[in-house]
């Protein structure tokens, strides 16, 4: 199986081989001898620091632990690094190895589940593609199971999902390939792009379409292949798929008239349905693909949206505040300071944002503080902005370019630094 036929998500390796290095050497192991429990904690623990940061060479240094202590209480641990850093390496064959003990353990580990059917198919052979068809449908039933993704970025966890079901939808039809049955393959194949219309997909279709000997269904698809931009694909698979369509095209065709217009419709086709798409992740979560701050839509305390964009022309000074932060709370009666130094200016206007993972909690302690509710939550904007600590201030002029921003406060000076950075953010014309 071509190795571009597949993506996959990308696993985090080493806060696990961290977690088992970094582990105090207390004891794990059975009862009767704690010395030497300690001595092969702190053997493990010494192996995986010179490791360097290699997934090379973490799997070398576990490998020799578990062959000289294969009882080891830390086994199930260190099956999980070693499959994932196996994932990482690309060793299909460790990746079934290691895997497959992950999933024994834990059915539901979603990036392990995601990659040994993968592997499996990979390693070829009707056994092994039996087993990836368990699997994959495993990964199937678990991303159709899960709830509806809400609240802020729901659109981009959509959108990994939908990859995901998709790419557990192609090892199913690449299991039934190569089990026989065709026209199963083909229905999963179909099933998968229609889940998320990509360049595998569509590729992976036409394929099981020319097996099926159905080759004008197969051009098409793989005109959708060619035509789809798909970032996960590579420069040479382009090339050889524009090198495919030709030689099919001309099976089909007798010669390359027409081509040039098969191309075209697939190009209007596939674009067609990746805005569709576009449009209905962005009804999900009106922040997708957005880049610039000023472009967002905040979610009001009071569920109304607020679009930023609606504000340029007015200074727009914005509080990042959270429940649990201390400091905050020094800090909100000098910016209520502030607020009324400007509250007759309708060109001055001022959002506190909440950034609580926990929504729920921002209402009863707005009340239990007396606060007002006119808050919005950040919806991405705290990632855009790259805001790393709170409280901080973040000005915008009447053009919407950040004029001033304030990581943090100093309470002797805050009112008046912050009075001073409008004043002097109004004075900028609003258009240039």
């Amino acid at each position: 199986m071509s190795a571009r036929m597949f993506g996959y998500w990308s696993s985090v390796l080493f806060a696990a081989s961290f977690a088992l290095a970094q582990q105090p050497a207390v004891s794990t192991f059975p009862t009767g001898a704690p010395a030497q429990a300690d001595a092969d904690e702190q053997e493990l623990a010494g192996a995986l620091q010179d490791a360097n940061n290699s997934t090379v060479d973490v799997i070398r240094v576990l490998e020799e632990y578990i062959k000289k202590h294969p009882q080891t209480a830390r086994r199930n641990e260190i099956d999980r690094v070693l499959a994932k850093a196996a994932i990482d390496n690309h060793d299909d064959r460790r990746t079934v190895l290691y895997g497959e003990k992950v999933l024994a353990l834990t059915a539901d580990d979603i990036p392990v589940l995601d990659r040994v059917p993968y592997s499996l198919l990979a390693l070829g052979g009707r056994e092994n593609a039996a087993k990836a068809l368990g699997y994959a449908q495993s990964l199937e039933k678990i991303i159709t199971g899960m709830s509806p993704p809400a609240g802020s970025a729901a659109a981009q966890r959509q959108e990994e999902r939908d990859r995901a079901l998709s790419r557990a939808l192609l090892y199913e039809s690449r299991a039934e390939t190569t089990l026989g049955d065709h026209a199963a393959a083909e229905r999963l194949a179909a099933k998968a792009f229609s889940t998320y219309p990509s360049e595998q997909a569509a590729h992976e279709w036409s394929d099981v379409l020319g097996r099926l000997g159905r080759d004008e269904d197969a051009l098409t698809h793989l005109a959708d292949a060619f035509a789809i931009v798909d970032p996960h694909s590579t420069d040479p698979d382009h090339s050889a798929d524009r090198r495919s369509l030709a030689e099919l095209y001309l099976k089909v065709h007798s010669s390359e008239q027409g081509l040039g217009d098969l191309i075209l419709a697939a190009y209007d086709r596939t674009s067609a349905q990746l805005e569709e798409r576009r449009k209905r992740l962005k009804n999900l979560d009106p922040n997708y693909l957005v880049t610039e701050p000023m472009q967002l839509t905040l979610t009001g305390l009071d569920g109304n949206r607020l679009a930023l964009s609606s504000l340029k022309g007015k200074v727009l000074v914005l509080d990042f505040w959270a429940t649990w932060c201390v400091p905050c709370r020094t800090q909100h009666p000098m910016y209520e300071t502030v607020k009324q130094r400007f509250k007759d200016r309708t060109d001055v206007v001022f959002l506190a944002i909440d950034t609580d993972e926990d929504r729920q909690s921002v209402a009863p302690f707005l009340d239990s503080q007396n606060w007002s509710h006119a808050v919005y939550f950040e919806d991405g904007l705290q990632r855009l902005m790259q805001v790393t600590s709170i409280p901080t201030t973040v000005l915008f002029d009447k053009r919407g370019r950040i004029w001033s921003r304030m990581d943090g406060f100093l309470p002797d000076r805050f009112v008046d630094q912050l009075t001073e950075r409008i004043q002097s953010a109004l004075k900028e014309p609003a258009d240039q």
